[in-house]
């Protein structure tokens, strides 16, 4: 009987899932971020010496970027690395490698297209998310995408509806399927059980979420910089390793993306439509430009314009996907490991190809002894990382939902379900997870659009201001 209903559930699932990831959706995900783009003039490419500047560069000449001046709230940069601590995660490696081996090496262009629009539906996301949120009897800020459908648009089931879909992810993305990344590869590198790790993650986690906002973001503070670069200089030494197949690499991916270029024999490639599907979808997955949920690390900034924050979101995707994910796809095509052929025929023949795990460590191996290791310990730290700030995500969606009694009873429930998502993860719990994740962005979505002209004219406000 259980079997059954389980059955019955994953079909459900599976046509939702077809809905809320399919054509109708990207193209809608790219339309919001074109909207932004073209009513602010371009601004993440015209503007990047504004937004650059007043994010990352102003980490070096501006003390208050870095230190909390209201203790019940969180610094800009520790907003920033907490939702880049949920953004950055399994999406950047074998998400990437997915693409790849899915829709080509075409997939990572249009995977920078949908970065690049999407900087500024997250700009679009924390401008509103900033200017609506409020503080609690407590004086904490309470912000994000359900405050901003709530007092902005009125639309309080809009709201509730975008809020539970963010619950169900948290225990599934955010939590289960990060924990069963952690302990697999553990496992398949160095040995260690998986309910070791699992029962390590529930102490770890434990004792980062139990400390509340402000611990989760001096966690994320230190955690997600040294990752970022481990991971990076990891890369960047593959790279530089096979640069002479850097220029030959580029030209595979404009011209896949085109359908420009054929690989062996004729065979036009993978298509521009598949290309275009793993590469938006995979690049929305990773950065989650669009579903609202980093929103709610970024309201708790102590930050007083809330344009500051949208470009402190857009830093967020720029570093997400435009470095790390780059990072990855580069370390694949440049290291010769990548057999677009085999690729072309398992897909075509109905055969599961490598997964993207096993494609992105034979990567590392061609410059790494242990390239196997060095994956499976930056796949650890990008996933503890998203379980911290789903985490947070997780909890603020419960509050609005049930009042701030419910959050100590989530942070159990959420503590508790690591170890068997290290130990079990069952692909229902995966493919169910992937679903809510992208059922967010309907409500997000929808109030973007209907919100957008407040966005654009604090935008134009901004630009006058800072002139």
């Amino acid at each position: 009987m259980g079997g059954v209903m389980l059955e019955k559930i994953g079909q459900i699932n599976s046509v939702v899932n077809a809905f809320v990831w399919g054509r109708g959706m990207l193209v809608i995900f790219l339309g919001a971020g074109m909207l932004f783009t073209l009513r602010t003039g371009f601004f993440q490419f015209k503007g990047w010496k504004v937004w650059m500047g007043d994010t990352l560069g102003a980490l070096f000449r501006d003390r208050r970027v870095r230190k909390v001046q209201d203790y019940q709230s969180i610094s800009q940069f520790q907003s920033f690395c907490t939702a880049l601590a949920a953004t950055l995660g399994t999406g950047n490696i074998t998400g990437v490698a997915t693409a790849i081996v899915t829709g080509g090496p075409g997939a990572v262009f249009w995977m920078w297209v949908s970065a690049f629009l999407g900087m500024m539906t997250i700009y679009a996301e924390n401008v509103l998310g900033i200017k609506y949120r409020y503080k609690n009897s407590e004086g904490a800020w309470i912000g994000g995408a359900m405050v901003y459908m709530e007092r902005g648009l009125g639309a309080k089931w809009l709201a509730v509806f975008f809020s539970i879909f963010c619950l169900c992810a948290s225990f599934g993305m955010g939590n289960m399927t990060q924990a069963n990344a952690i302990a697999k590869g553990l496992k398949a590198t160095l040995k260690i059980p998986e309910q070791f790790t699992g029962m390590a993650l529930m102490v770890l986690v434990a004792g980062v979420i139990l400390g509340g906002v402000q611990r989760v973001a001096m966690v994320a503070e230190k955690i997600v910089p040294f990752m970022a670069a481990f991971y990076i200089l990891g890369g960047l030494l593959v790279i530089v390793i096979h640069y002479e197949r850097i220029p030959e690499t580029f030209l595979w991916i404009f011209g896949e993306a085109f359908g420009l270029r054929a690989v062996g024999g004729g065979v036009a490639g993978y298509g521009v439509k598949m290309a275009m599907k793993m590469g938006i979808s995979r690049g929305v997955f990773s950065n989650e430009a669009g579903l609202g949920s980093s929103v709610m690390a970024h309201a708790a900034s102590d930050v007083s314009c809330p344009q500051i924050q949208g470009m402190w979101g857009m830093a967020e995707v720029f570093i997400d996907t435009i470095v790390v994910c780059t990072i990855t796809a580069l370390v694949i095509l440049t290291s010769g490991v990548y057999d677009p052929q085999r690729c072309i025929s398992n897909i075509a023949d109905g055969v599961e190809n490598i997964d993207g795990t096993t494609l992105t460590g034979n990567a590392f191996a061609t410059v790494f002894p242990n390239g196997d290791k060095f994956l499976a310990i930056s796949i650890a730290l990008f996933a503890f990382a998203t379980i911290i700030g789903w985490a947070y995500f997780g909890e603020r969606t419960a509050a609005y939902l049930f009042g701030e009694h419910a959050v100590f009873p989530y942070k159990l429930i959420y503590i508790l379900l690591l170890l068997p998502g290290a130990v079990l993860a069952p692909k229902l719990v995966w493919e169910l997870s992937d679903t809510f994740n992208g059922l967010m962005a309907i409500p997000n979505l929808t109030a973007l659009i209907l919100l957008h002209g407040e966005v654009i004219r604090m935008a134009k406000e901004y630009k006058r201001n800072r002139k």
